[in-house]
Formats: C-alpha cells, structure tokens, sequence
C-alpha cells in the first residue's frame, strides 16, 4: 500500500467513526420495570430483622441498605463495562432500582456516581430516576425501598500531602429545588477524553456487532464530559450556571460549597486503605483539623466495601518518611512486605540470573527500591515484564480481614479514631465517625454481598474470556529486563498506570450498612445515619446491638457518653439467614426470569429458616491520643476483649465493664465485632500464598478477571463474614450525662 493510500484509508476509516458516533444513543437513566413488593414480603422481612431489640427500645428495628452505589453513568463503571472486555453491558439507574427491590431486597439505598462524569444532563437523569424509584415504593410512612440521592467526590493525587481520598455525599431530600443543581467534582482533566482511541471502537464494534451501539457511543460519553465547561471558581454555589462542572480542589471546599447550598447532607469517606488509590504515606492527620473536616456532616465512615476492609491499623508502612521529610523504602516487617522491597528482589533475582557482577546487583537492587517509591501507585511499572505472579503477597496485611490491595494503615478507621488534633491545646479536636459498609459496587448492584457466587458479575472483577481480546489488554509486554527503570508519570492520574490486574484478586462482592431505625421511613433511616445508630456488615445481614448500660436505660452505639464510673456493656449478635438458590417467587413474578438473569444472575436474595452461628464476640477499644505524637501502637488494642459465643441458633449476648476506666481518667472509644462462623467467600484468599515451612510466601496463584481464570471460578476461601458496631465514645466526668446527639 503506497503512503497516499494509507492515508486515505486512514481517513475513511476515521470518518466512518465519526459518522458511527453520531448514530449512538446517549444513555439515558433507564426503565424501571419492577413495581413496589410485596407487603408480605416485607412484613416477613421486617419479622426477621427485628430479634434482639432492646426491651428499652421496643419501636426500634434493624434495616439494611447500600450507601455507596455506581451506575455506568460514572466513567470508570461505563469502561468496566465494555462487552469485548468482559463487562455485562449498560447499566443505567434504573437497573440499581430494580436490583436493590428484587435481587437484594435491600431496605434502602443511594445512586453514587462519580461527580467528574456527571454532566447536566446525567444529573438530571439520576434525579429524576431516584425519585421515580421513590414513587412507587408504596406509602412514604412504611415504603418497601427508600433511595437516595447523592454523588462521589472522587479525589485522589500523587502527593500524599495532597491527597485526601473519596467521599460520598448523600442528600435527604431529591426534589430539584433541595438538593444541588450540579454534582460537585474532584479535579480529574483525563476524564475528558476517552481512554481509547476511535480506531479501536470502530475495531471492537466490528468485532461485537450486536454490542455496536455501545461502542459507538463510547466517544458520545466522553465528548459529552469535555463539552460541558468548567465553573467559574470564587463565585457561590448558588449562583452559578446549570450547565457547567463544579470543581472543589480540596474536602475544605467541598463542604465549603456544600455550607453555600445549605441543604441537609451527609459526607462520608471511603475506601480510604485501598492502596490502588492511595498512595503509601497518606495519613488522616491533614483531615483532621477544623478547616478540612466538617464535623457535622462527615459523621460516618465506610469500613468495608467490595475494596476491601479499611478497618485495622498496623504500624508497618509500605513506604516510610526520612528526617528531611523524603519518602524511602522501608524493610520487611513481621508478615509484611512492602511492595517497593519486593521490586528490588525481583530485580536483584533476575540481575545474579543474568550473571553480572555482584556489587552492581546489590546497586540495581537499592535503585529498583529507590524507583518504585518515586513512581507512587505506578511502582509496579518501574519493573520492565513484571507479571502479577512476581509480586507475591507484598503490600497486604496477612493477619487482616478481606483487606485491600496494598493496605494503608495511616488512613484506616482505627488510626482516625486514634488520632487527636492539637491545634487548639484546650479544645482537641478527633474524628467522631460511625461506622457503616457499603458495596462500592460499580454496575448498579446495590448490596451484591447477599450471596459468595458469580464473582464476575457481583463484583469488579474486569477482563474478557476471549484470550486474542484479554492479551491485548493486559500483561506487561515488555522483556523482563534485570534492571528498573524510573517512571517519568508516577501516580494514579490514568486506569493503565494501576495494577488492575493484580487487583482483580481482591475485589470483593461489597458490605452493607444497617441502621437502628423507629420506622421504614426516609426520615427515620436519616435521623439513625445522622445520629450514628448504624452498624456495618462484610455483606451477611447479621443482627447487632451494642449498647452502653445506664442503670435502668441503655446507650446507643454512636452516642457520646461523660462517665465518673467504669462503663458496662451489653452486645447481642444473631447470624444471618442460610441462603438458597434461586430467587423467590416473587421476584420471578415481578421482572421475570430473564431481567433477573440479566441484573443479577438468576440469583437473589432468598433466605431459608436456618441461621448461621456467630463464633465470637470481639471488643476494640481505642485510647485517642492526649499528646501530640503519642505512638499508636499501644493505643489501638484490638482486640481488647474476647468472647466465645455458645452453639445457639438464635445467637450470642455478652455483657463486659472497663475496670480501667475510671483510674485511666482518659477518654476511650469502644466498638465490637460480631464474627459469624466461617463460610465460602469471593476473594477472602486474595493472591493464593502458597508458604514454605517459615510461613513465607513463595509462590501465588491470582484470581484473574481474564481467561487466565475461568468465568465461573468464583475465587472462593474460608472466612467470617462479621459486623462492625458503631463506636461508643466514653470521656471521664463527674457524673454520667449523655451528650445531645442532635447538637453535634
């Protein structure tokens, strides 16, 4: 082919694109095709959830939900979900509404797209989508599923110093003239562009002809993001144009912005120990202080989602800090190995393979270490040909429950809760965070945790089946060469500068967050969130109270407690239901069998008579600093206490006191973790060790999302599903007042 028939056919081809494009449908937010449920159904449902209640509260009932929901509205979500990659196809708001009522037959829950990809038009489309939902849930005093309205800030920079991490923000009302008229949106420039070019979409459309108009529509979405202008900065919330993206660099202008609005809201971070987003230095201390923090609405943290487990703190790190304030590599701990340590073994294996000279293995081995703390989350790609099978277990927390890839200690719920701000000497400031899990889930699958099965489908497990597709996706092609190379764009800026591939064996199918409600209402779930009368689970819908005991009352989890005497506790746990295949006839007869297959695989909520057992009781208590750089170690004790549970059916109840307490005359923060018997889970063993005799991991066997692993294996290993209690926040007095939550 000469030089002029190459460009024409360049030009053809380029033009057929465009003029394909065109042809594509913009997603809109869908059709809901369920109707309300049941009374029945969640008149037996509510019978289930309402055991162990305190006789003190009888009104109150345990109601689960999902605070933390994408649809392929979020840009992330709409790339995961391309057919030729292995993804399931759109999935609009309306699909989210369908799940949460039929598949997971949850009690609530809220729309959490990403703010950087929600431009005018798809937020109008997630308001009204919401509030259609909302419709049809029956009366508003006793409704079947109530949904909310929010969005995810979703920031995240290179700099540690600079980098603050995800937030949800959910709003109670979802009427246009409550709630903000645009999303407000991190900083992310890349998103304006589509992260492949129109060759490959008209290649792939080619290739996947039924699937043709969602690859046509693919350059549709991001032409859609970069046509929409940036608002002016400086200028009130309230006063800007309709059509433009809100940018807030920082939480500070975020809340800032929020204040302008002045709508009731709740802001929430997340995902905050995931080591993908995260880098190794981040640390909650810069949050903590009364221009970054909002303590009257960042009051809950998501401890667990399908990244994993953002709950304990360990005092290795995967990269240190040196007098001068540069980051180094620091060595292998007790069961850990730093991610940046295991780069310089790599290298110094391959460097005394190829046979060169000893003391220069031992310098390409200090540099391989120097490289990859330089790049950040990129580090991985300092290695010339690494595979994910060379990194071992490095970077997770081996005594950790479901922890996330490359674990962050210094931005876990337990370092937040330990920390105090000094800054005003007679008035220290902590974090006063409930906790809560959610799914995270970015395929509209609100509360995927129902059930340990189809984990490319209920989790983000992401790559295709079709070996010719995945090859072209992912691997390092580069030989593996015996020496590092520095990274130029170090970070998290781009999707193919993380380990996606290496993540893929540690999505999990998500968590959930209960609330001790008066009622089904919105207003009562809202005011249980705002009071922090909520409880996370790993995904089971386990049973929980944890209570302070005041003489004839009880104190609810959340709550802030003055003390002259050692406080007592009470906690009464109940397992979940076992559950069965298949979904319930109702929810056949509502959508049918073949948009069941399609939400949600056939595979429903669906529980049979028979409870799991809760294996033990697990109390945390956590001593928050009173001098500036305490040592944490000693002030994390987890766990405090310890208790076994009886083999009963109908669960566990303990009862403990902190004889501590009033000689310590230091404040102390208490929470509890029922812990279910062991049972299958997606993911639980992450990479696969397999040990030598010393307990070292010396070979692994990854949970891929490509053909490397076949579809239906589900990646599945022992573990104990649990719940996490809200704090309960006890400052010594001289006599027992309970703060007003409500002033808070």
């Amino acid at each position: 082919m000469t030089h002029l028939s190459y460009r024409i056919t360049i030009g053809i081809l380029l033009i057929a694109v465009s003029l394909l494009a065109a042809c594509g449908k913009p997603q809109d937010r869908g059709k809901i095709q369920g109707g309300a449920l049941p009374a029945s159904v969640v008149s037996s449902k509510q019978s289930g959830q309402s055991l162990v209640t305190p006789a003190d509260r009888p009104e109150q009932q345990i109601l689960f939900g999902d605070l933390h929901v994408h649809t392929t509205f979020s840009p992330d979500a709409f790339i995961m979900s391309v057919p030729l990659m292995g993804g399931s196809g759109l999935h609009p708001p309306a699909d989210a509404c369908d799940f949460a009522r039929y598949c997971s037959n949850l009690d609530f829950w809220s729309i959490n797209d990403h703010a950087e990809g929600i431009t005018p038009r798809r937020w109008a489309e997630t308001r009204a989508s919401i509030r259609e939902c909302n419709r049809i849930s029956g009366d508003p005093d006793n409704p079947d599923l109530v949904s909310f309205l929010g969005w995810e800030w979703s920031q995240v920079n290179t700099d540690p110093r600079k980098h603050y991490g995800h937030k949800n923000v959910i709003f109670f009302d979802t009427e246009d003239d409550r709630v903000p008229s645009r999303a407000i949106a991190a900083p992310r420039k890349q998103l304006a562009s589509a992260p492949m070019g129109r060759g490959a979409q008209l290649m792939m459309s080619l290739m996947d002809f039924e699937n043709r108009q969602f690859y046509w529509g693919i350059q549709q979405y991001y032409d859609e993001v970069a046509a929409t202008p940036i608002c002016e900065k400086g200028i009130d919330s309230r006063e800007l144009p309709e059509d433009c993206l809100e940018i807030a660099d920082d939480p500070r202008e975020l809340f800032a912005k929020l204040d302008q609005w002045g709508f009731d809201s709740i802001v929430i971070p997340h995902g905050n120990a995931w080591g993908m987003n995260t880098p190794a230095s981040t640390s909650f201390d810069k949050q903590l202080n009364r221009a970054q923090h909002d303590p009257d609405r960042q009051i809950l943290f998501e401890i667990y989602s399908g990244h994993g487990n953002s709950e304990e703190y360990r005092s290795w790190r995967g990269a240190a800090i040196d007098e001068s304030g540069g980051l180094y590599c620091p060595q292998p701990s007790e069961g850990y190995l730093p991610c940046c340590w295991r780069a310089g073994q790599i290298i110094r294996a391959r460097c005394d393979a190829a046979g060169i000279e000893a003391k220069e293995c031992e310098l390409r081995e200090i540099a391989a270490r120097r490289n990859f703390v330089d790049a950040g989350n990129s580090g991985h790609l300092t290695i010339p040909g690494q595979q994910v099978t060379d990194w071992l277990n490095c970077g997770t927390c081996p005594d950790c429950f479901n922890e996330p890839m490359d674990h962050r200690p210094m931005a876990t719920a337990q370092y937040a809760l330990a920390i105090t701000d000094f800054e005003q000497p007679q008035d220290p400031l902590n974090f006063r965070f409930g906790l809560i899990g959610s799914s995270d889930n970015h395929r509209s699958k609100a509360g995927t945790g129902y059930k340990e099965v189809k984990r490319k489908l209920m989790t983000e497990a992401f790559g295709s089946q079709n070996q010719r597709a995945a090859k072209r996706q992912s691997g390092d092609k580069l030989e593996p060469l015996p020496y590092s190379v520095p990274l130029d764009d170090g970070g998290v800026g781009l999707v193919n500068l993380r380990n996606m591939e290496r993540q893929n064996s540690f999505w999990l199918t998500g968590g959930l967050v209960a609330t001790h409600s008066d009622g089904r209402s919105r207003s009562a779930i809202w005011d249980s969130l705002k009071r922090r009368e909520v409880y996370a689970t790993s995904g089971d819908r386990i049973l929980l109270w944890f209570d302070m005991l005041a003489g004839d009352s009880t104190v609810p989890m959340g709550s802030e407690v003055l003390s002259a005497a050692n406080p007592r506790f009470r906690v009464s746990a109940v397992g979940d239901f076992k559950q069965q295949p298949g979904c319930p006839d109702h929810a056949v007869q509502a959508l049918g069998e073949q948009r069941l297959d399609v939400l949600c695989g056939g595979e429903c909520y669906n529980p049979s008579d028979e409870r799991h057992r809760i294996d033990r009781i697990e109390v945390v208590r956590i001593r928050p600093q009173v001098l500036p750089g305490e040592p944490l170690e000693k002030l994390v004790e987890d766990p405090w206490r310890s208790f076994t549970c009886d083999d009963d059916p109908m669960g566990c109840q303990v009862e403990f006191e902190d004889e501590d307490f009033a000689e310590s005359a230091r404040q102390a923060v208490y929470y509890v973790r029922a812990v279910q018997e062991s049972t299958p889970m997606i993911n639980a063993g992450n990479v696969r060790c397999e040990f030598d005799e010393k307990g070292q991991c010396i070979a692994v066997n990854p949970c891929y999302g490509d053909y490397r692993t076949p579809g239906d294996d589900d990646c599945l290993a022992p573990a104990q599903q649990r719940a996490w209690s809200s704090p309960i926040f006890v400052s010594p007095a001289s006599g027992m007042v309970l703060k007003n939550q409500e002033e808070q």
